[in-house]
């Protein structure tokens, strides 16, 4: 059986009452779109919990991967995973928490460092918990059918390059 042949639980068209496309990629891209709030919609209701956005989470994953290590602003939003997030008001959030801090570097007055503080490594081994949680968002997927996938949204995010 073909895959678009399969029966799903609620496939795009029942999900948002709309049964005629202009053309198939037309219906992909509103899928992916209404697939991406409802797993956003997911993760920000087990980030809740925490009072954490997926903009600080994301940025509290990136200075625990440079940890001990310090990050910029321009690196935090080279590697942020939504590009239009203002950085600047997030961190000056995440510091007035004490789950970040910035200090002046040394050997550059201009650059500004920032690292993520013993709060904040907390906060994530908390969350780590819940790790399987997050990791069942995605369990509709085998790991082959999720590796495919990876792959298909690399290639097609590559069209917009």
């Amino acid at each position: 059986m073909c895959a678009h042949k399969l029966n799903y639980d609620m496939r795009i068209e029942e999900e948002i009452k709309q049964y005629k496309f202009r053309n198939i990629h037309q219906k992909l891209m509103i899928n992916l779109f209404y697939t991406y709030n409802a797993l956003s919609s997911k993760m920000q209701d087990l980030l809740r919990d925490e009072k954490l956005t997926m903009q600080q989470f994301n940025i509290l994953r990136i200075l625990r991967g440079q940890y001990p290590d310090p990050v910029t602003n321009s690196m935090l939003k080279d590697r942020m995973l939504d590009k239009n997030s203002d950085v600047t008001r997030i961190l000056d959030r995440m510091i007035r928490d004490g789950l970040a801090k910035r200090a002046n570097c040394e050997s550059d007055r201009r650059r500004v460092d920032i690292t993520i503080t013993e709060k904040g490594l907390e906060l994530l081994k908390r969350i780590d918990t819940r790790n399987q949680e997050m990791d069942d968002i995605a369990a509709g997927l085998s790991s082959d059918e999720a590796q495919i996938f990876n792959d298909m949204l690399d290639k097609l995010r590559a069209g917009t390059k």
